[in-house]
């Protein structure tokens, strides 16, 4: 780490050298020439010096400059984007948070869960809020209530399963929360921001066609500015798009998990109809 510092301090040493030593060698340059014209200005007398105004170092095509001064199709494109980009970020950190608590409930509860006198007490030892009580609870209600004019229909086997796979649905679907907007976001931010460049070099050509010039400094630093925009789109887009293939990948590993711990559930309710209390 600190070799990298080092080089990256050296870098910027030798391209302040660079950038410095053109300037240096043309101050030389000039001072002869300001030496020998000095004895012949010397007798006339000293015009009045002319009152020095700063130039403005700021860039008129910068993204800065775009937020601060753009037009209000420019600004509302940066707006979407924003939310689009700020909306992506919060759900990858949310829902890596939601599949590391889940992994992690999932194998705690294979670990301890089956070890226990009765389901009552391994029921116990599961998280109140987690989705693998959610699980047990729904199996087991299903199991002691198996009565009704309809449901008597229905075998006990076929209705526990049923409870089962419907409680393992419904962790997956909150699971799977926000991956929509994430491929949204992922296929529209490119389009969204290649919208605001032909907007900026629309608006950069028809300056152009006012003014009655093209000239390269003419062009280029508008276009420059209205190809942000889509630089911008694609800085939205692959985070949301890699981010997405990534969360659906984890999803999948960790429900897995568990609907083998559902399935081990669905087994020991088949194998005792009475369950301990």
């Amino acid at each position: 780490m600190i070799s990298r510092i080092s080089a990256m301090i050296a870098a910027i040493a030798v391209a302040a050298t660079l950038a410095v030593s053109p300037m240096v060698a043309r101050a030389q340059d000039q001072k002869p020439a300001e030496q020998t014209a000095a004895p012949a200005e010397a007798a006339a007398p000293a015009p009045a010096a002319a009152p020095v105004t700063e130039k403005s170092t700021e860039n008129p095509y910068s993204l800065g400059n775009i937020v601060a001064h753009g037009n209000v199709v420019d600004q509302m494109v940066l707006a979407i984007l924003a939310v689009m980009s700020m909306g992506s970020w919060y759900i990858l950190f949310t829902k890596l948070w939601d599949t590391t608590k889940l992994a992690k409930e999932a194998k705690e509860a294979r670990a301890t869960f089956f070890k226990k006198a009765s389901l009552q007490d391994g029921i116990k030892t599961l998280s109140e809020t987690g989705a693998m009580r959610y699980i047990a609870q729904s199996a087991v209600e299903a199991s002691d209530h198996h009565e009704g004019a309809l449901t008597e229909n229905i075998d006990h086997n076929t209705w526990v399963t049923m409870n089962v796979d419907r409680a393992v649905g419904e962790v997956n679907t909150r699971l799977q929360g926000g991956l929509g907007f994430l491929a949204t976001v992922g296929s529209t931010s490119p389009f969204i921001g290649l919208f605001g460049t032909v907007w900026g070099i629309l608006q950069a050509l028809t300056q152009i066609g006012v003014a009655g010039q093209a000239s390269i400094d003419k062009v280029a630093g508008p276009v420059g500015a209205a190809l942000i925009m889509t630089a911008i789109g694609l800085a939205v887009a692959v985070p949301a798009v890699l981010g997405y293939n990534w969360l659906v990948n984890r999803n999948k590993a960790v429900m897995s998990q568990v609907r083998a711990f559902a399935a081990d559930l669905h087994g020991v309710l088949m194998g005792s109809r009475q369950v301990k209390r």
